[in-house]
């Protein structure tokens, strides 16, 4: 069996074995995973009310990464679907005249689809080459009320389980809601009752816990499971539960008027949410908000909740970020479920206080980058228009861009190959008489490029110029308010191997910068990640404290961020990034941070699930500092203060960090911060 690219049996998986399903085609066929998403849209202008139920499609043989970029359109709009509405007096019976019609257009829409997965169908690909390519259903991208309508089950029942809604908080997993369950269900109903006797059939069919679909999508369609291609969706089921549920249970336990003073005093790095009023009162929250709450939150109520209400909370978010990693180990998965076992055996201190191995990593079926397709596949074609037929119009609009796209691509691999052709003396019309292939794929490459380009700061770090500020040596120490910068730096010197020897080093000239930028691999695909700015500013009229960004440095020259995690490294406090005027040679002034050590070996808190911090100091209470070379810098860190029971009232977000002994080190602040301190 050939696919279409490697791996796609590792992306998601059918309602059979993946050895029947490789025996069930035919040798050298290709496999296509369909991926569906469906939701409705909103596409009128402050009036009117006008929606559009979209169908977007694409396939799981694109890359998984490029899947999570909607500016490379890797899905496109298949069919709007009707929106109707029924007069009948019965509520419930318009709802179900609904949900049938619903299916009747989507079993008319993909009957194509189903066909080339019983049978196969012929397609070419970009060489021109004839595949046999069945088109099997792999992933159906909703949210939970659409899948409910998609699966065919009532209200407040899973989609996917055989669970109602008496039985949500059960600590284990209910047998799966099998297709043939079902429809064996929906046969034995219709031959009791006749289905045009709505309010009997509707009554009947709740008794298996059905919403009265008679002839849904996904019959027919070889090897599909609703339990299978429904499968968690990241935007919904992760983000906006913790802002439903997490969020108002800290709320709740802590106050209001405490949790919304406890996030207006943490510090943030440039280009990361600033919550200065709180969250308490946030209006029309986006799923931006979710993420960005879900970073903080643990830390700022950690110690002022009781502990195994926090340690259930924290729980359930190590649940949501474990089970977003974009690939799945066999250790990796059982920290998702340890994560999730700890959450159920902690869940009654909440009550008290008032599907992923079978569908791959769930980050590539995120509602997120489809809902952000509605913009170019719904919204701006239905703006183009004159605010009439929009259902029209859309489509008018969507097959010229389409013939656009079709030209422009022709266009540009022609100008490719018209300048292969004078470019090459060896490459002459004989050669295209005699047969020669022409790549048509390798000209795509650049043209199917990322239009956001992430700079790559390891091959330019030689070359970048920045604006310094040259001081001596004790104007320095006194700007930044530094009085040991005499001592360590001769200490710093005294340890190396260097010329560098100045008999009053109180009047170096330093060449000082402000910021400067880290880079990083990813975590598990150790591709480039966007840099990051770090900030050491000294004291001034607007930030009588400065601003000092927390680090990440290595102790050991063997050591591998974010790979060995903290193991060979140290958290520390950036605040002078510096040059003398006679070496070139860059450090940095550092503070350091001890790790409280707690009962287990990885000194990780129990309660909070994150290691404690507190500030280095002599015994006259001054700050111990050191002066390490630039390149020890690994990555950006972020520290919370540890408020307590509750936060000093006096603390402002300018002084939180100056006044604070003991902090948290958030790991919860990136996804990628995450994963380096979590191993798994």
């Amino acid at each position: 069996m050939e696919y279409a690219s490697m791996g796609v049996s590792t992306l998601f998986r059918l309602a059979n074995d993946d050895t029947v399903t490789q025996e069930a085609l035919p040798l050298g066929a290709t496999l296509l995973g369909v991926v569906l998403s469906d939701d409705k849209t909103n596409i009128s202008v402050m009036s009117g009310n006008h929606m559009a139920h979209p169908l977007l499609i694409s396939l799981t043989n694109i890359n998984a990464c490029l899947h999570s970029k909607s500016s490379m359109h890797a899905y496109i709009l298949l069919t709007l679907l009707p929106i109707a509405k029924f007069t009948h007096r019965t509520t419930h019976v318009c709802s179900l005249l609904q949900d049938q019609l619903m299916h009747q257009a989507l079993n008319i829409i993909l009957s194509p689809l189903k066909t080339a997965a019983s049978v196969g169908v012929m397609m070419s690909n970009l060489r021109g080459n004839l595949c046999y390519c069945f088109t099997l259903l792999a992933v159906w991208i909703a949210d939970t009320p659409e899948e409910g309508l998609l699966a065919g089950t009532a209200m407040k029942v899973s989609p996917v389980t055989t669970t109602t809604s008496k039985e949500f908080g059960d600590p284990f997993q209910h047998p799966p809601r099998t297709a043939a369950t079902m429809l064996t269900a929906i046969h034995s109903t219709c031959s009791q009752c006749p289905p045009m006797d709505y309010k009997n059939f509707l009554k009947a069919m709740r008794q298996f816990w059905l919403n009265g679909i008679v002839e849904p999508c996904w019959n027919l369609w070889p090897l599909s499971d609703p339990s299978i291609f429904l499968t968690p969706e990241v935007l919904h089921h992760f983000h906006q539960m913790f802002w439903d549920h997490n969020v108002k249970w800290c709320i709740d336990v802590t106050g209001a008027a405490k949790l919304d003073f406890c996030f207006s005093i943490i510090q943030t790095s440039m280009g990361y949410q600033v919550f200065s009023n709180g969250i308490s009162r946030l209006k029309q929250v986006t799923g931006r908000d979710h993420c960005a709450v879900q970073c903080y939150i643990i830390a700022a109520v950690a110690r002022s909740v009781p502990c195994k209400f926090l340690i259930a909370n924290h729980a359930l978010l190590d649940f949501h970020y474990l089970a977003q990693v974009p690939s799945f180990t066999t250790q990796s998965l059982e920290e998702v479920a340890s994560s999730l076992q700890e959450f159920h055996d902690h869940k009654e201190a909440i009550m008290s206080e008032g599907i992923i191995q079978q569908s791959g990593a769930v980050m590539q079926w995120s509602a997120d980058i489809t809902e952000h397709a509605h913009i170019k596949e719904i919204k701006v074609p239905a703006c183009a228009g004159n605010n009439q037929n929009y259902n029209n119009q859309i489509v008018y609009y969507l097959d010229w861009l389409d013939k656009c796209l079709c030209f422009d691509l022709a266009t540009y691999i022609q100008q490719h190959v018209d300048q292969l052709g004078t470019d090459d003396e060896s490459f002459s019309n004989s050669d295209m008489e005699e047969g020669y292939e022409l790549d048509g794929e390798g000209y795509l490459s650049a043209y199917s490029t990322l239009t956001c380009q992430i700079p790559n700061y390891f091959s330019i770090s030689t070359s970048l110029l920045l604006r310094k500020i040259p001081l001596t040596v004790n104007e320095a120490g006194i700007t930044y308010q530094l009085p040991d910068l005499e001592h360590v730096l001769a200490t710093f010197f005294g340890n190396r191997d260097t010329s560098f020897q100045v008999s009053q080093p109180a009047i170096i000239k330093l060449q000082i910068w402000h910021k400067l930028h880290v880079q990083q691999l990813s975590y598990y695909s150790k591709t480039l990640l966007l840099p990051q700015t770090l900030h050491a500013v000294p004291p001034s009229v607007a930030k009588p404290h400065g601003q000092y960004d927390s680090i990440i440095i290595s102790t050991h020259p063997e050591s591998d961020w974010p790979g060995d995690g903290l193991a060979g490294h140290s958290i520390s406090k950036l605040h002078m990034i510096f040059c003398p005027a006679c070496l070139d040679l860059f450090l940095a002034y550092i503070q350091h941070f001890n790790i409280v050590p707690q009962s287990n070996p990885i000194n990780v808190n129990p309660v909070t699930g994150m290691h404690l911090l507190r500030q280095v100091v002599q015994s006259n209470g001054q700050q111990v500092g050191e002066v390490i070379p630039l390149t020890l810098i690994h990555s950006p860190a972020h520290l919370v203060p540890n408020f307590g029971q509750e936060a000093h009232p006096h603390l402002t977000c300018l002084s939180s960090y100056e006044f604070s002994n003991e902090f948290w080190l958030n790991k919860y602040w990136t996804k990628e911060f995450y994963y380096a301190l979590s191993p798994a």
